[in-house]
């Protein structure tokens, strides 16, 4: 989708965490900073990958690009696909679920558009950690939930026999999540899915993020960020 993409590597704390790839790159003229999770296509990349699980420097190497991307006033697009943040004892150790929380905060209040796009699966504060946009774009075979329905299932049942069940309960699919507001659009894949033709999949969604570009691309900081705290407080429901 992009030309002349450079990707950055490196947390500037303990390490590279090669489940995130993060980098700048022209989208048909514009300067954007990409950030997506990626997990790897055979047993050796899923290894180097991690499956697509983020460790606390996958999260800082994400904040760290973000924070020079709002410096040089470039937009943000992130691409979700994690089965969830790595849940490994090193994990925690460093502080993962810190290294989460202050993407949550900073990414509410980063002062360029942030675009994100549900490519894959979308679990937990896994995808969260990078999930915070004025947009929230879907791809319509996807799925985005506050667990995946494995573990939800083995937390609740004691068996992963229940995940059908689970996934059912938990409303998390592209057109469950446009009519409860969580998401802002659904991006169609071609037929039979988005696997059948990754090329075809890429026009669409190159075409969708430019549109969402250009609608953004005149909003001022201060509006961008109050909008997009309201656009999250706005989620669910709760009582006092």
């Amino acid at each position: 989708m992009t030309t002349n993409f450079m990707e950055l590597h490196g947390d500037r704390y303990f390490a590279d965490d090669k489940a995130l790839v993060g980098g700048f790159a022209n989208l048909e003229g514009r300067s954007v900073l990409i950030l997506g999770q990626q997990k790897g296509r055979d047993t050796k990349t899923n290894i180097y990958r991690n499956f697509g699980m983020m460790g606390p420097e996958g999260y800082r190497k994400a904040f760290r690009l973000m924070k020079l991307a709002e410096k040089f006033a470039i937009p943000v697009i992130t691409f979700l696909d994690t089965p969830g943040a790595f849940p490994g004892l090193g994990a925690e150790e460093r502080g993962q679920a810190e290294a989460i929380a202050k993407n949550l905060l900073e990414m509410s209040r980063l002062k360029v558009p942030i675009i994100v796009a549900i490519i894959g699966e979308g679990a937990s504060g896994g995808a969260l950690g990078i999930g915070i946009g004025d947009r929230i774009l879907m791809m319509e075979n996807t799925w985005y939930a506050v667990i995946s329905p494995e573990s939800c299932s083995s937390i609740l049942w004691r068996s992963w026999d229940f995940k059908e069940q689970a996934a059912e309960a938990l409303k998390l699919t592209a057109t469950d999540l446009l009519e409860q507001g969580i998401i802002d659009r659904i991006i169609p894949e071609p037929l039979g899915g988005a696997h059948k033709s990754r090329e075809k999949a890429a026009s669409i969604l190159k075409g969708i993020l430019i549109e969402e570009l250009d609608a953004l691309k005149d909003v001022e900081p201060r509006k961008l960020f109050e909008d997009r705290i309201e656009k999250f407080g706005k989620m669910g429901f709760y009582k006092e």
